[in-house]
């Protein structure tokens, strides 16, 4: 004898938005690797531990000479 199992209408529509919701992950396409970068990056979020290591250590970087010609002719 064969058991079925009923899915009750809750279950089919969590199943049916959790399928539409893949499908709309997976064709996502970019023109480029940089359009691509610029996506992820968007959708990440730096921690706060990071962010702040990193503004410590840009902070110590010191800034690039100008050039001599550009000090030349700023004047």
């Amino acid at each position: 004898m064969k058991h079925r199992t009923k899915s009750i209408p809750l279950e089919q529509a969590q199943q049916q938005a959790n399928v539409q919701q893949s499908e709309q992950e997976t064709t996502r396409q970019f023109a480029n690797a940089e359009e691509m970068l610029r996506y992820d990056a968007a959708q990440m979020t730096v921690p706060a531990a990071v962010a702040k290591r990193l503004q410590q250590s840009m902070g110590q970087v010191a800034a690039p000479k100008r050039s001599w010609w550009r000090r030349l002719f700023s004047k």
